[in-house]
């Protein structure tokens, strides 16, 4: 059943969900900040609440961001089924959690209750929607699956011609280039082939945000999350080539000395440079400040000593984006630096042929194509010239910076593979006969279909109003960290759902969706693990000084 005036139930189950947030705040913040004032003790004490807080504003604001997307499409005329339906159906879902219990994962629910609120209120809005969530609807949005499998998504973009364009490109590059190799590579654990990742340099993946001063292509960061999703919809490993770029391009276009810029902007947009991100130690984790890999000036040269883990594509890379301690003094962020450390790139055999360097792979169960190492420095050299801004002190503050796009990007790449999830779920429920009809008939298969495209679809929204956030120059940190967090959650609830469409098919190492199962996993860990995305955005919410 398409529901009357969409759009104005969709901007009332939004506006309705953002008065719950404020109330569930409000309750939030007289356990934490009694007195105006955060307290971190008080904060940390009540994670349960604070980061159920956060849960909710990011329904929140997916239902507001879904509702500005309808009504935008309805005003093109362009607000058909496979829009409204997947819509409607999100919005009666995610009003019902916040009124009966939010999963902020398997094991936990954010219930108003914890914070004795009444969620009553939701209640006559839900009641409205009802008649759009039921079983038919499910089972029409299933028929409207099928009949666009293989188009970038069930629904339209909004995207403008350029955007619809790019994504268009990559959408056909990932089916051609990347799905039907995809496993192979995975199950063998092969590197990305150097020939793909030139053919992706060529279509500009490596600098796209980077300006055109710089050999880039300009775009914004709605392009990023296009084409992040396109790839990764193929593999996640492809989806994620651009991630250490993207990152390398934002560190030294706002913080680089006029040399760096000339020396690596132009050679990593070409793809001539291949970058990798060296943050992460053994016993440091999110906690950035308590890094102790130390770096020690000598004349004109740096030299490097301590451990790194979880360094991906590093034998490969050509660069390093890596965060020391310069100042041994310190005992915080206050003492970190960022170098551009070259090395040479590395083999199967000798995957780190640099003096001072030794390493080796981390096996994964998922995220292969790029590999995982850990790696040791014992005296490594780098240049005092490529001490990134010429200043030592700010690697903290220059890393934070760069912490919003990525995880716009991971949100996108969390997207495409949610969407490889419901691509393999709807054509295996199509084919697979049980009783004398396919299984995708069965009403438990269809609703996880449903709610699949129905997810997908708020992720993206959200997904993409970060990112426009971001191309107009405001603070996103909040968007950002929203759009990961449902985004990670998304895609693993598809990728587990896919598999148990498959059954015991799904569970072999030969089917595509097992790869897409241990892939997913990995979006709720990296670029902050959900727990400390939602700690940050809690503090964010809950602190307006910060």
């Amino acid at each position: 059943m398409l529901l009357v005036n969409l759009p104005g139930l969709l901007a009332d189950a939004a506006r309705c969900a953002q008065d719950h947030v404020a109330r569930a705040r409000t309750a939030v913040a007289a356990r934490i900040a009694p007195d105006g004032k955060l307290e971190r003790r008080a904060l940390d004490a009540e994670q349960h609440v604070a980061h159920g807080l956060a849960w909710a504003a990011a329904y929140a604001e997916t239902l507001r961001q879904t509702a500005e997307w309808a009504r935008a499409l309805e005003a093109e005329g362009r607000l058909g089924e496979a829009e409204a339906l997947p819509a409607q159906l999100l919005a009666h879902e995610y009003l019902s959690q916040l009124a009966g219990g939010l999963p902020m994962n398997q094991g936990e629910a954010f219930r108003p209750a914890d914070l004795d609120l009444d969620a009553a209120d939701l209640h006559p809005v839900i009641v409205r929607l009802a008649p759009g969530a039921g079983q038919a609807v499910r089972l029409r949005i299933v028929e409207l699956l099928a009949a666009a499998q293989g188009a970038p998504s069930l629904e339209a973009s909004g995207l403008d011609e350029t955007l619809e364009q790019i994504r268009g490109q990559f959408d056909a590059f990932a089916r051609e280039k990347i799905a039907p190799f995809a496993q192979g590579w995975h199950l063998r654990n092969e590197l990305i082939p150097l020939a793909l990742i030139e053919e992706l340099a060529g279509l500009g993946v490596f600098g796209l945000t980077a300006p055109e001063t710089h050999g880039g292509a300009g775009l914004g960061k709605v392009a990023m999350c296009v084409v992040s999703e396109a790839l990764s919809r193929g593999w996640i490993g492809t989806g994620s080539l651009g991630t250490r770029s993207e990152i390398a391009v934002e560190l030294i276009l706002a913080h680089g000395t006029q040399d760096q810029k000339q020396r690596f902007l132009p050679a990593i947009a070409s793809g001539a440079i291949i970058p990798t991100a060296v943050f992460t130690e053994p016993e440091s984790g999110s906690d950035l400040g308590s890094l102790r890999t130390r770096a020690r000036r000598d004349g004109e040269v740096w030299r490097v000593t301590g451990a790194k883990t979880w360094i991906t594509h590093a034998a490969r890379a050509d660069l390093m984006t890596l965060l020391v301690r310069t100042d041994p003094a310190s005992k915080d962020h206050r003492g970190l630096s960022m170098f551009l450390a070259e090395k040479p790139r590395g083999t199967d055999a000798d995957p780190f042929p640099a003096p001072g360097m030794s390493g080796g792979e981390i096996e994964v169960i998922g995220y292969r194509g790029m590999k995982e190492y850990e790696i040791g420095f014992d005296g490594f050299c780098v240049p005092h010239a490529n001490l990134l801004g010429g200043e030592e002190g700010q690697g903290f503050v220059q890393l934070m910076a760069t912490f919003e796009s990525a995880r716009i990007q991971t949100a996108a790449r969390a997207i495409g593979v949610g969407q490889n999830a419901l691509d393999l779920a709807v054509d295996y429920a199509l084919t697979r006969k049980q009783f004398g009809q396919p299984i995708a008939r069965f009403p438990r298969v269809a609703n996880k279909l449903a709610m699949m495209a129905a997810e997908l679809l708020g992720a993206r929204r959200l997904a993409w109003f970060a990112a426009r956030a971001k191309d107009e120059g405001r603070r996103c940190d909040l968007e950002a960290g929203m759009a990961k967090l449902v985004a990670a959650r998304v895609a693993w609830a598809a990728a587990d759902n896919a598999v148990q469409i498959h059954g015991g098919n799904g569970f072999a190492s030969e089917q595509a969706v097992s790869r897409v199962l241990a892939d997913a996993r990995i979006l709720n860990i990296f670029e902050g693990a959900g727990e400390i995305q939602a700690q940050v955005i809690a503090r964010r919410l809950l602190d307006a000084g910060n």
